[in-house]
Parts: structure tokens; C-alpha cells; sequence
């Protein structure tokens, strides 16, 4: 039987080229193509992974298609990236996406959900930004599929 792993690379996490949430990109979409990433996470989903793919002029099926096929390392996948035609890598690109993400707000279903998930109140007392929020349900997760 086959492990499965939840991503416990944070959102707010920059590799060498600086762009957040670049290194759990990698992560998530590596597992899911080894046939190992925890249940109810997309390798690939719509929201940062889209963003940051999105931004960086990168085609979600070249990188797909390369995690699976190459299983590089995360300083080869970021030297990958930097090969591929139409890439953006300037500064203020970046800049720009680094702060789109860390200003992410998730809707308020989906913070209450978390919240709730975890035992926490939805009061204003925890940080409202998704990468938090992401952590907080990625600990919650970890910690029922190892922990508990």
C-alpha cells in the first residue's frame, strides 16, 4: 500500500527565484504525479497553483507534464521554469504575484470551515489571509492522517 502525504510546504514559502507558493506547486503536483498526494488536494488546483502558473507565462500542462515525467528537485524545476518560452521572471512581476497571494482573502464559508475544523472560533482572533488559513487546515489534516 502506497503512502500518501499532505503538503506541509506553506503557501508563504519563496524558493531562490523569490515566488511564493512556487515551492508547494512543486510539491503537491510531484505527489499527486508519484500517486501520493493526501486525498482532497488537487496537484494542480484552481487558486495560488493557477495564480503563479498563471502569472509566470507557464502552461499548467508543460509543468504537469514535466513533474511527472523529469521528477526533478526543486532547485531543477525552478531551472526548468527559467527555460520555458514566454516565462516572466522580472522583479516586479513577482513582486506583483508575491503580493496577491500574500493578500489572498478566502471567502468566509471557507474560513469558517477551517476554523471550525480546527476548534477555532471565528472572532477576528486569527489572520483572515488564506495562506494562514492554509496552514492552519494543512496542520489539521496532518494531524489527522499521522497523528490522531
Amino acid at each position: 500500500m502506497s503512502e500518501s502525504y499532505v503538503p506541509l510546504i506553506s503557501s508563504g514559502v519563496a524558493g531562490p527565484l523569490g515566488v511564493l507558493h512556487l515551492p508547494r506547486l512543486w510539491l503537491k503536483a510531484s505527489l499527486e504525479a508519484a500517486g501520493k498526494l493526501a486525498a482532497g488536494y488537487p496537484g494542480i488546483g484552481q487558486g495560488y497553483d493557477m495564480m503563479v502558473i498563471s502569472a509566470l507565462g507557464l502552461s499548467a500542462d508543460a509543468v504537469k507534464a514535466f513533474l511527472a515525467a523529469s521528477k526533478p528537485t526543486y532547485p531543477q524545476f525552478e531551472a526548468w521554469i527559467k527555460t520555458q518560452p514566454g516565462v516572466n521572471l522580472t522583479k516586479g512581476n513577482i513582486h506583483k504575484l508575491n503580493v496577491s497571494i500574500a493578500g489572498y482573502i478566502h471567502a468566509d464559508e471557507t474560513r469558517k470551515n477551517i476554523l471550525t475544523a480546527s476548534g477555532l472560533p471565528d472572532n477576528g482572533s486569527v489572520l483572515p489571509d488564506a495562506v494562514n488559513l492554509n496552514n492552519i487546515d494543512d496542520w489539521f489534516e496532518f494531524h489527522q492522517a499521522v497523528l490522531k
